[in-house]
């Protein structure tokens, strides 16, 4: 019985340990991906899509005061979905997720319709279910700014 004891608590503590590099790396392959399908729905012009993405809680740093809530911030985002073109568009260079495997910060830079640079971005995923990230934080910064 002390045996099996001993190897329950040996287990408990492995289960308890961070996030293997290896699976660090997974994971922030699946968020880059994550990333990569919520910039795809601007190209598509699908909002509904992008609502998906975002957490009932998130916080847009949009405007000033923030967007607080996936309500306000679908509805401020609908404008840039109405033309056939897309305004802008984003992509993911960098990402990085805490070893806990819960949260994520994605970056990287934005694009006009011509596809120059003309900002970043900075994302804060959270995984809210299994496989399911959805943004809670999001912030973009105009370049030489």
């Amino acid at each position: 019985m002390r045996r099996l004891t001993a190897l329950a608590f040996a287990l408990a503590a492995f289960a308890a340990l961070p996030a293997r590099a290896a699976d660090r790396a997974a994971l922030e392959a699946e968020v880059a991906a994550t990333e990569t399908a919520f910039a795809k729905t601007m190209a598509d012009r699908n909002l509904a899509a992008f609502s998906g993405f975002v957490s009932d809680e998130a916080v847009f740093f949009t405007g000033d005061p923030p967007l607080r809530g996936k309500p306000a911030i679908v509805a401020f985002w609908q404008r840039w979905f109405t033309d056939k073109q897309a305004p802008f568009s984003w992509r993911p260079a960098k990402v990085e997720v805490l070893d806990s495997g819960t949260l994520a910060l994605s970056t990287g830079p934005v694009f006009d319709g011509n596809g120059k640079q003309v900002s970043s971005y900075t994302s804060i995923w959270r995984l809210e279910a299994p496989g399911t990230w959805r943004i809670v934080f999001d912030k973009g910064c105009r370049c030489g700014d």
